[in-house]
């Protein structure tokens, strides 16, 4: 079938997302994957064992991710084990992911990740975190000068063993504007090449997100250091976070965290599956995510979390549907031979651009044409006898029916 012509050209739909002015991320949108490392915080998931995180690392390489956090080296000797591991199997595999590690801003976090990167060969870039908003200073008992001394020593050290650095503060979303830029000046001045801006506790709205983040591309652009990126990485406490992370993209932000599903700290972190969804749908980034699906359903299996039937495109329901009128225009699109039609014209997610498929099922809500369509993609003659066998059970049922009951009301049983 010929490829069907662009959408907004045929006017088939108004576009209200791109219709103003807002304007798009500045470059490349990367994006790094913190699964490994925050999103095993969560409360109720599981540490996975080294062959799964493997299994991960491959599946988001696939997915065009950029850097992925793969643990905490300084948090003890196990860490240091599979670090190791990951890091040698991502040279090993040629994968064009690259590794990263948190680090609190001490020398002695900072030396298991230099040792690691000397021993395996590849470069491991030093995440180095330190609370910055005057709540956490105060319940700390610190001072502004003992995160100065603290983010100027750590980074010093870091950089002298070759590591690249990226300067991370914590509860960035409720930290004084002055303080930031105290602290992010001193990270650049000693090496920092990357700067995390963080909403760790999920207080932010996208209004806040835009005007701090511009901020902090300000302080940047004071430096004089065109080199220095700009992270964002976000949590979902208030349900934010993608809208929050899109937020970030458009007012300078040049790399995005998010975890597989928002596992996480509370109620978790950024979802980068559904973040990788909206970067695709407005053509911010241009990559192959037919493998998403395999991807969310490796990280369930190895974070021992299931995955919500309603989940958006990844849930069993995401792209299912047997209410009537909603089936009714998807089966006209598709006897038209025109699957993209069919793909778009009661979803706002086309399913194949993430390898899945519409698919009608026969329930209470569900007209004949439900139960004729499935049928005719079962193989099954469309008897009128059988399709009102099978439609009187839909509308006797509280549920729709499974695959093996309509067999069964095909071949002249009744439903279970």
């Amino acid at each position: 079938m010929p490829e069907k012509p662009d959408i907004n050209r045929e006017g088939l739909i108004y576009d209200w997302n791109r219709a103003g002015t807002e304007p798009a991320p500045r470059g490349r949108v990367q994006l790094d994957d913190e699964t490994l490392r925050d999103g095993i915080q969560g409360p109720s998931v599981v540490d996975p064992g080294i062959d799964e995180k493997q299994e991960l690392l491959l599946l988001m390489d696939a997915l065009g991710i950029d850097t992925a956090d793969i643990g905490l080296p300084g948090a003890g000797a196990r860490a240091v084990e599979d670090v190791t591991a990951l890091s040698s199997f991502i040279r090993d595999r040629h994968l064009k992911l690259k590794p990263n590690c948190a680090a609190r801003t001490i020398q002695r976090d900072v030396e298991p990740i230099a040792r690691i990167s000397q021993k395996v060969g590849i470069p491991i870039e030093a995440c180095l975190f330190i609370g910055s908003s005057p709540i956490r200073l105060y319940s700390e008992d610190w001072t502004l000068d003992t995160l100065l001394r603290h983010t100027e020593e750590s980074i010093t050290f870091a950089v002298k063993e070759g590591l690249p650095v990226m300067y991370v503060t914590e509860d960035t979303t409720r930290a004084d504007p002055e303080a930031l830029r105290a602290l992010y000046s001193t990270a650049i001045r000693c090496g920092a090449r990357r700067l995390c801006v963080c909403d760790t506790v999920g207080h932010a709205l996208p209004e806040g997100v835009d005007r701090l983040v511009r901020h902090v591309v300000g302080i940047v652009e004071e430096a004089g250091d065109e080199e220095v990126g700009v992270d964002w990485h976000g949590h979902r406490d208030r349900g934010m976070a993608v809208a929050n992370t899109l937020a970030a993209l458009r007012a300078g932000a040049t790399r995005v965290h998010g975890c597989a599903l928002g596992v996480g700290e509370r109620a978790g972190n950024t979802p980068i599956d559904l973040l990788l969804v909206n970067l695709k749908l407005l053509g911010w980034i241009d990559r192959d995510l037919t493998r998403l699906g395999d991807y969310c359903a490796a990280a369930a299996r190895a974070l021992k979390v299931t995955i919500p039937r309603n989940y958006p495109v990844v849930g069993s329901d995401a792209f299912e549907t047997g209410t009537g009128v909603h089936a009714a225009a998807v089966i006209k699109a598709f006897r038209k031979g025109d699957e993209w039609l069919a793909d778009r014209v009661y979803s706002g997610v086309p399913a194949a651009d993430f390898g899945l498929k519409q698919r009608i099922r026969i329930g209470p809500m569900s007209g004949k044409s439900n139960v004729t369509w499935w049928l005719e993609e079962h193989g099954i003659p469309a008897s009128p006898e059988t399709v009102e066998r099978i439609f009187n059970a839909a509308k006797q049922s509280s549920r729709l029916l499974e695959d093996d009951e309509i067999q069964a009301l095909a071949a002249g049983g009744v439903k279970r």
